[in-house]
């Protein structure tokens, strides 16, 4: 079952999940196929990320954000992610993709993606950040202007050393990327 497959399994069964509101997890079972292993017999790290955007797109519909989107003409646009790799997911076996979203400043939502095998141990971690541009008026969206939007009554909490570490590593290669 590739991406396809995968994303009408989500689509179809987003309503039994519930609506999603901040400090909500979003959790789906997955089972690694022929289709997703590398040369080593386990879940390639193409299909990581393939399937982190499955359980964001799973937040996306279950906070209204997709109908709200296409109402102002907004996208979602990824900014980055970090990726790393502790337990390796093999052929046939079951896991699940827990996304969640974890804070946010004025312009970066930061997401994050734990993979785990059946008994809870973690197989991997992938973090992101993301926002949200307004074709029409070419800009993105204050995040704070988001939530209020979406009508959810929220206030971020502070950066973990952590996320802060992840932000500065992500704007050091964003200025890498723009100079070379």
């Amino acid at each position: 079952m590739y991406v396809w497959g995968r994303l009408a399994r989500m689509v179809a069964t987003a309503k039994s999940r519930g609506p999603f509101r901040p400090g909500d997890e979003s959790r789906l079972k997955f089972r690694c196929l022929p289709s997703d292993i590398d040369r080593n017999m386990h879940l390639n790290n193409a299909r990581y990320m393939m399937l982190a955007d499955v359980g964001r797109v799973d937040i996306f519909l279950r906070l209204g954000f997709l109908g709200l989107a296409r109402e102002r003409g907004w996208g979602p646009m990824m900014g980055g992610l970090q990726s790393v790799y502790v337990r390796e997911i093999k052929l046939w076996q079951r896991f699940e993709v827990v996304t969640t979203v974890e804070t946010w400043t004025d312009r970066h939502l930061i997401g994050r993606h734990r993979f785990l095998h059946e008994d809870g141990r973690t197989a991997a971690v992938i973090m992101t950040t993301a926002g949200v541009y307004d074709r029409g008026n070419r800009r993105f969206v204050p995040i704070d202007e988001l939530i209020a939007e979406l009508g959810i009554d929220a206030t971020p909490r502070p950066l973990s050393g952590q996320e802060e570490a992840f932000l500065a590593s992500h704007q050091g290669l964003r200025e890498l990327a723009k100079t070379a």
